[in-house]
């Protein structure tokens, strides 16, 4: 079978307890892997937004949901009200972006009403299937640094938007030892960027290890996001993108960086 990543070294920057997919799925392609954590999933400052609306959940008519980890903080809280989102109210449906988080949504047996063909957000927008004036909807999202782009659209379109902080993600404190090593030995062939904030935490990590002149670390690789939102960070952390995931989930940031290093 062919390994089109044989004798490549790639680094994936997804929050510890999410890189085993990626690993797998590299792995399969014959790729050495390195972990680069740039993300730590955490609570968010102040749950009490969430709970309250969490409260009121036969009040709103859409959930909508852009990340496993939000799907993941709103069940759980949920629970602690003794509800669940398989048990959720008979007019509230839910969207979902992204294969993943249909995928979440999917283990707690509540299956997503709505997917956009792509796994943007702007194909949300664009794909919603009913019209937005007058509709009430729940928005849980990262705490910072995610995009507002949903709230504000929505809220253009005539629905009352409810927009909570259900999680933040947080820089690590430092890189591991062995990526240190094959940056500085420039021995990476590729990265992998699967959110803005992992690009711009990896780039605060990189400053922290190697210093000024960090930059030169990457000289000899490949620069790889998940899609149009990362790439744009990716440019403002690195200064370039080499290659963009199509379709824009797990599965195409791995061919993506096949094709590049193919």
């Amino acid at each position: 079978m062919s390994q089109p990543l044989q004798n490549c070294t790639v680094v994936v920057t997804r929050a510890a307890d999410q890189q085993g997919e990626a690993r797998r799925l590299l792995q399969a392609q014959g790729a050495q892997v390195l972990d680069l954590p740039a993300l730590v999933i955490g609570p968010p400052d102040d749950w009490r937004p969430l709970d309250d609306a969490l409260a009121e959940l036969e009040e709103f008519h859409w959930l909508v949901v852009s990340s496993a980890n939000g799907v993941q903080a709103v069940e759980q809280r949920l629970q602690r009200q003794g509800g669940s989102l398989l048990r959720r109210p008979a007019n509230l449906r839910i969207a979902a972006v992204g294969r993943k988080t249909a995928r979440a949504l999917d283990d707690l047996g509540a299956e997503a009403d709505f997917v956009p063909p792509s796994f943007v957000a702007d194909s949300l927008i664009e794909h919603f299937p009913v019209s937005g004036y007058g509709l009430r909807m729940l928005l849980p999202r990262v705490q910072s640094g995610g995009r507002t782009v949903l709230a504000e659209a929505f809220g253009e379109a005539g629905v009352r938007v409810v927009e909570v902080a259900a999680y933040e993600s947080r820089c690590p404190d430092a890189m591991p030892d062995g990526t240190a090593d094959a940056l500085a030995a420039g021995t990476v062939d590729a990265l992998l960027f699967s959110s803005g904030k992992t690009a711009a935490h990896t780039a605060q990590l990189l400053l922290q290890r190697f210093g000024p002149g960090w930059e030169e670390r990457l000289a000899s690789s490949k620069i790889v996001s998940i899609g149009p939102q990362t790439s744009q960070s990716c440019r403002q952390s690195f200064g370039r993108v080499d290659g963009e995931a199509d379709p824009h989930d797990l599965e195409g940031l791995v061919d993506a960086c096949c094709r590049l290093l193919r």
